[in-house]
């Protein structure tokens, strides 16, 4: 009997004991998804990041006005330059400065001012639509673009990307007086972002 009587002593010692670690145990998991959670919604309220990209681009080939020219045809390269603002999802605002030489006929250099938003796929992938606008000159158009990007993985470095980007300028010039036209051009862009 008083074998009996030990056995149910810590029976009842053990059982009384165990309640309140289940309970700390129910609690401190429930206190974890509540910091989860916080965690999550203070990324969300962080607000948008800012960063950027610089880099070159070359227009390949080029269909305007019934006429089709290579870069071999009509050398150009132009300095890509962009801010870029990010928030929480996968969609961004991209602002462009596109300076471009052409080392054809006049040698002109014109600036493309190239607002646009770039949505994020995921695995580097990116796809996105620029309006663009060229200064001091009747043309405006719109850039469709394909973006992969590769992550830089040296700590403290000012860029944290390299990227490759192809580009289907399409742009409608009406000058006055003169012509319009409408080129279409295939271009590869690739630099760095930070």
């Amino acid at each position: 009997m008083r074998k009996a009587s030990i056995v149910l002593a810590v029976l009842a010692t053990t059982l009384a004991g165990g309640a309140p670690l289940a309970q700390a145990q129910e609690s401190s998991a429930s206190q974890a998804q509540a910091s989860s959670a916080q965690q999550a919604q203070a990324k969300e309220l962080q607000g948008p990041t800012l960063g950027g990209h610089i880099g070159f681009l070359l227009p390949l080939v080029t269909h305007s006005g019934g006429q089709t020219t290579s870069l071999g045809d009509a050398p150009a390269v132009g300095f890509p330059t962009g801010i870029t603002v990010k928030g929480s999802g996968p969609m961004a605002f991209d602002f462009e400065f596109v300076p471009q030489y052409n080392a054809t006929g006049t040698r002109q250099t014109t600036l493309t001012l190239h607002p646009g938003l770039i949505y994020g796929l995921g695995h580097g992938w990116a796809v996105g639509l620029r309006a663009a606008f060229v200064v001091d000159q009747p043309t405006v158009g719109f850039t469709p673009l394909v973006n992969h990007s590769w992550p830089i993985k040296r700590k403290n470095s000012l860029f944290k990307a390299y990227f490759v980007e192809a580009d289907l300028p399409v742009r409608f010039s009406r000058p006055v007086g003169a012509p319009a036209t409408n080129a279409v051009t295939f271009a590869m862009h690739t630099g760095v972002s930070f």
